[in-house]
C-alpha cells in the first residue's frame, strides 16, 4: 500500500501542476512547478521514494526517448545534421574535458575522476525540458528542431564519458584509446539493435494483421514494446540502451509508411503515448522535487567536503557551474555558425550570408537546460570504491548536479523570452509549393480508385446512372481541390483562405452540434449509446479539422 500511496501521489502531483502553471501571474515552465510539488510531497509525507537509478533510468528514458525519436521531423534534423553532431558529440567532449579541470580547480576536494563524472553527467541537455520549455516560449522552430535532435544523441555520449569517469575513479587508470573503441560500440551496435528491433517487430505485426485481421489494443502495446526490448537488448550487449530507443523511434517514422495500421489504431495509440509522455514528463520532475528535501538535509554535511562550513558556498559553486556551462556552449555554437556560414560561402547556390546574431547564439546557449539524463547518470554513481571505502564527494556530485537543472530550468525561462523577443530570424524557405503537389496526387488517385469503383458497381448491380451521380458528387470535391491548387499562387492563396473560412465554419458547426447533441441527451431523447457514437463522429471530425 506505501508503494501504492506513493504512485498516487506522484500522479495527483503531475495533475495539478499542469493547472498550477496555468494559473501563476508570471510564465513558469511546468517543471519548476511539479519540482515544487514533489518538494512538498517530499516535506509533508513519510513516505520517501529510494530511486533505483537504473529502475528509473529503465521506465523513464526509453519510451520518452522513442517518442521523441519517433515525432522528431526527420527532414528538418537532416538539414541541420551537422550542427546537431558538432552540438551532440564535439560539445559533450570540450564540456566533459573543460568543466571537469574546472571544477577540480574549484573544488579541490573532489578528485579529478569523479569532476569528469560530474562534468558527463551536466554535458547533455535534456529534450524533455526542452520540449517543456518551448511549451511556454515560443521557440523558433529550426532552432528547436535542432535542440531536439542534440538532445536526442549527446545523453550516449554524456554517459559513455560517465562510465570512464567512473571507471577511472574506482581503478585509477584510463585508456583514450579503449574509450574511443568502446564508445564506437556502445554507439554503433546501439543504433544497430534499436534499428532492427523495430524492423522485426513491424514487419512481424505487420503480417500478423494482413493475414489474421488487426487488433487496436495489441498494436498498441508492440509500439510500447519496441522501446523496452531495443533498451533491453543493447544493454545486455553492453551497448547504449538509450541511443537503441532513440534509434527505434527514428526508424519506427519510415517503418510506419510502409505498414500502415488502421486510422483507428493510430488514433487510439497517439492518445495513449500522448497520455504516457504526460506522465512521465511530469512525474520525472516530481520525483526530482521529491529528492530534494533528503538532498538539501544533508547540506551541511556537504559541504564539509569542500573545506568550507558555510553552505552558502555550494550555491556559489552550482552558479559557477552553470555559467561555465553556458560560457562554453555560447562559444562551441558561435564557432559552429561560423563553420556552417563558412561551408555554405562555398556551395555555388549560395545566398548572401549574414553573421549570426549575438541574441540567437545566446538564446542557443541558455535552451541547453538539463534534466533527467543528468539526475539519472549522477545517481548511478557507485557507493563504494573497490576496496569498500566510500565513493568520494558522491553526496556533493549529486547535490551540485540537482541544482545546475533546477537553476538551469530558471535561466531558460527567464532569459528565452528576453532574449527572443523581437528576434528576426533568417527565413525558411516555403513547403508550399510541396504541399499542394501531394493534395494534388492524392486527389487524382483518389478519382481514379472512385471511378473504377463506380464503374464495378454498375455492372454488378446495374442501375449506372445511380452510382455515376454518387461518384460525380464525391469526385467533385476532388476535381475542386486539383482545380484550385493547380492554377497558380495567386489562386492558391485564394483556396487557402476558403479552406481555412470553410474549416472555422465547420468548427461552429460541430460546436452547435454539440450542444444539441448534449441537450437531447440530458433529455433522454437520445439513448447513452447513441449519443457516445454521435460524439466519437464529432471527435473524429473536429481532430481532422483543428489538425
Amino acid at each position: 500500500m506505501e508503494t501504492v500511496s506513493i504512485v498516487l501521489f506522484l500522479l495527483l502531483a503531475v495533475v495539478v501542476s499542469g493547472a498550477v502553471s496555468r494559473m501563476l501571474p508570471v510564465s513558469l515552465p511546468t517543471p519548476l512547478v511539479q519540482i515544487a510539488l514533489g518538494a512538498a510531497i517530499g516535506l509533508s509525507t513519510e513516505h520517501k521514494v529510494d530511486l533505483d537509478p537504473e529502475l528509473f533510468l529503465f521506465l523513464f528514458l526509453p519510451p520518452l526517448l522513442f517518442l521523441d525519436g519517433w515525432r522528431i521531423p526527420k527532414d528538418e534534423l537532416l538539414k541541420d545534421m551537422s550542427t546537431v553532431f558538432e552540438l551532440a558529440l564535439g560539445l559533450v567532449l570540450l564540456t566533459v574535458i573543460g568543466m571537469g579541470f574546472f571544477i577540480h580547480w574549484m573544488i579541490p576536494a573532489m578528485p579529478l575522476a569523479v569532476a569528469f563524472a560530474l562534468a558527463a553527467v551536466v554535458s547533455p541537455t535534456d529534450p524533455i525540458a526542452v520540449s517543456a520549455i518551448a511549451a511556454r516560449v515560443p521557440i523558433p522552430r529550426r532552432m528547436m528542431h535542432i535542440l531536439e535532435g542534440e538532445s536526442l544523441l549527446n545523453d550516449a555520449s554524456g554517459l559513455v564519458c560517465l562510465r570512464f569517469a567512473v571507471a577511472a575513479a574506482l581503478t585509477g587508470t584510463f585508456s583514450a584509446s579503449q574509450a574511443a573503441l568502446n564508445f564506437l560500440w556502445v554507439a554503433g551496435i546501439g543504433i544497430v539493435v534499436g534499428i532492427a528491433v523495430t524492423l522485426v517487430a513491424t514487419r512481424a505485426k505487420a503480417w500478423v494483421s494482413k493475414r489474421f485481421g488487426e487488433e487496436s489494443g495489441s498494436q498498441i502495446l508492440v509500439s510500447l514494446l519496441i522501446p523496452f526490448g531495443s533498451y533491453l537488448i543493447a544493454e545486455h550487449l553492453h551497448a547504449s540502451g538509450i541511443l537503441a530507443a532513440v534509434a527505434a523511434g527514428v526508424t519506427m517514422t519510415f517503418a510506419e509508411i510502409s505498414r500502415q495500421a488502421m486510422a483507428s489504431t493510430r488514433m487510439r495509440r497517439n492518445s495513449v503515448w500522448d497520455t504516457i509522455q504526460f506522465t512521465l514528463n511530469g512525474i520525472i520532475f516530481v520525483l526530482l522535487g521529491e529528492q530534494l528535501p533528503g538532498i538539501l538535509a544533508g547540506a551541511a554535511e556537504t559541504v564539509r567536503v569542500t573545506g568550507h562550513h558555510g553552505t552558502g558556498w555550494l550555491a556559489i559553486y552550482i552558479v559557477a557551474i552553470v555559467l561555465g556551462l553556458a560560457a562554453l556552449r555560447f562559444a562551441w555554437v558561435w564557432v559552429s555558425l561560423r563553420l556552417t556560414l563558412l561551408r555554405k560561402r562555398g556551395q555555388a547556390d549560395a545566398q548572401p550570408l549574414h553573421s549570426p546574431n549575438w541574441r540567437l547564439i545566446a538564446a542557443m546557449s541558455f535552451a541547453g537546460v538539463r534534466g533527467a539524463i543528468t539526475l539519472a547518470g549522477v545517481l548511478t554513481l557507485p557507493l563504494v570504491l573497490d576496496d569498500g571505502s566510500p565513493f568520494p564527494a558522491r553526496d556533493l556530485a549529486i547535490f551540485l548536479a540537482a541544482g545546475v537543472i533546477i537553476l538551469s530550468l530558471l535561466i531558460a525561462s527567464i532569459a528565452l523570452p528576453i532574449l527572443l523577443k523581437g528576434l528576426t530570424m533568417p527565413a525558411e524557405p516555403s513547403r508550399q509549393a510541396e504541399e499542394d503537389m501531394a493534395r494534388v496526387a492524392t486527389a487524382e488517385a483518389a478519382i481514379r480508385a472512385i471511378e473504377r469503383a463506380q464503374h464495378d458497381l454498375a455492372e454488378q448491380r446495374g442501375d449506372a446512372d445511380f452510382y455515376a451521380a454518387a461518384g460525380s458528387r464525391i469526385m467533385d470535391l476532388y476535381r475542386d481541390r486539383i482545380e484550385s491548387r493547380s492554377q497558380g499562387a495567386k489562386a492558391s492563396a485564394e483556396a487557402r483562405l476558403q479552406d481555412r473560412l470553410e474549416r472555422d465554419l465547420r468548427l461552429v458547426g460541430l460546436k452547435a452540434e454539440r450542444a444539441a447533441l448534449r441537450s437531447l441527451a440530458l433529455e433522454r431523447r437520445v439513448g447513452s449509446s447513441i449519443a457516445q457514437k454521435l460524439t466519437r463522429e464529432l471527435d473524429l471530425l473536429e481532430t481532422r479539422y483543428r489538425g
